[in-house]
């Protein structure tokens, strides 16, 4: 079980995960919508994941997502990192209901996000806004090459969790343990 944690001025976060686990999940971050979708995150990647944030949210949602999003990735980067005998590379097309999403990873060891969701406003009181900032936050404290593109929907709800589910089930496949894999690099290192 890795273990990380975080304390600014605007959040304290501790993220607790088994990378090879069953999809349990214990979130509390004090964002509803955001809690939803890390539950969800976690049950398609099949880790076990606790995360408890106290933030700033009578300020706004912001510091929170974000914050969580770097505090994953530290943890992801410890129970990763230094890639070896795994596949490395992930992608996963994730469909709900009329939202088809696509996610394509490299465990690269270098941090970069294309994101490519048209969409904005609000699912209920949640900035659709922060899903960016949750996805950049997780990319570059992995760090991981990160592509989530937009095939089809309408549905933000349905959008973002297919994102977030879309992630999750590429990432399962990227830490498949492959013994003949090796250092999964034409260098000899990542």
């Amino acid at each position: 079980m890795i273990e990380v944690k975080r304390e600014t001025k605007e959040t304290q976060i501790s993220v607790k995960l088994d990378l090879y686990g069953k999809g349990i999940a214990k979130i509390n971050t004090g964002v509803g919508f955001f809690d939803h979708m890390l539950e969800a995150f976690t049950k398609h990647a099949h880790m076990d994941m606790e995360v408890n944030c106290t933030g700033d949210t009578h300020i706004d949602d912001h510091h929170t997502v974000e914050d969580v999003g770097i505090v994953i990735g530290q943890a992801l980067n410890k129970a990763i990192y230094p890639v070896q005998s795994i596949e490395r590379f992930g992608n996963a097309t994730v469909v709900m209901d009329e939202a088809s999403i696509t996610c394509d990873i490299d465990l690269s060891g270098r941090g970069f996000l294309v994101y490519e969701l048209p969409i904005g406003g609000k699912v209920g009181e949640f900035d659709v806004e922060l899903v960016e900032e949750f996805f950049r936050a997780f990319a570059f404290n992995l760090p991981l090459t990160l592509h989530l593109i937009y095939n089809r929907g309408r549905n933000k709800h349905h959008i973002i969790e297919a994102a977030f589910k879309a992630l999750a089930v590429a990432l399962r496949r990227a830490v498949t343990v492959n013994e003949n894999a090796g250092i999964p690099s034409t260098k000899g290192v990542l």
